[in-house]
């Protein structure tokens, strides 16, 4: 190695296998940015430890401590959007060229973290996971998800990404936009989603990320039965 080579600390990523942890595998992939998965089992409650809050107050993933952070001290950094801004910032890559181009990028990045994701992850669970089917819930959300479905489409009408150049807001939205069926979706209604989903899934970085954690396939729960990973995730309080 050439003694002018710095060598980059690895950053530790806290980690489970759903959208929002694969939203940041995908982004350190993308960015050449070496890293440690620490799996944090949110289904039992594995998120409620002292250790993970203090890292991720919110108790939710994912979260990242960086030991080479702001002025080359360690920091840690929750909120999904929050660690895609950090790591773009970081290498100043993923997040647009120019003051306009990073704007479309945070426009968008903020349509999903405020939007996208938190309407489909009701559809999710009033779909699949709530003990009672009402159909209020699941027409609500399934109905909202169609609706942003539809402002994606006709944006991605002419451009091949969504802020014209592959970007951190593509990542955002990709791990959400795939569970399409999930949330009581026909992706061939959205003809430019459908399209835009496969260009980015092919992405060797892409395909790297979504596979982070593939061997934590043995420690997965059935919510739809499992009482107390609902209760965990459900309840809002760790299992005792």
């Amino acid at each position: 190695m050439p003694k002018n080579k710095k060598t980059v600390a690895p950053i530790d990523l806290y980690f489970w296998t759903t959208p929002n942890g694969y939203k940041i595998s995908i982004a350190l992939e993308e960015l050449q940015l070496p890293y440690r998965l620490h799996p944090v089992d949110i289904a039992r409650g594995d998120q409620f430890k002292p250790e993970f809050l203090a890292i991720s107050p919110n108790n939710k993933i994912p979260a990242i401590v960086d030991p080479e952070g702001p002025g080359g001290e360690p920091v840690a950094v929750f909120e999904s959007g929050a660690i895609l801004q950090y790591v773009a910032r970081k290498t100043g890559q993923l997040r647009g060229t120019s003051k306009r181009d990073r704007l479309v990028v945070e426009q968008w990045l903020f349509w999903q973290v405020a939007g996208l994701g938190p309407m489909a992850g009701q559809a999710h669970h009033f779909r699949n996971y709530a003990p009672e089917k009402i159909q209020y819930g699941i027409d609500r959300y399934t109905k909202e998800v169609a609706r942003l479905y539809g402002v994606l489409d006709r944006h991605l009408a002419d451009r091949a990404f969504i802020a014209g150049r592959f970007s951190i807001a593509d990542i955002a939205c990709y791990p959400w936009c795939r569970l399409w069926e999930r949330q009581g979706q026909d992706i061939h209604q959205f003809p430019n989603v459908e399209a835009w989903l496969a260009r980015v899934g092919e992405r060797p970085a892409v395909v790297r990320g979504m596979s982070a954690g593939s061997d934590l396939s043995s420690r997965q729960v059935d919510l739809a039965k499992d009482k107390d990973a609902q209760a965990v995730l459900f309840g809002n309080t760790p299992k005792t």
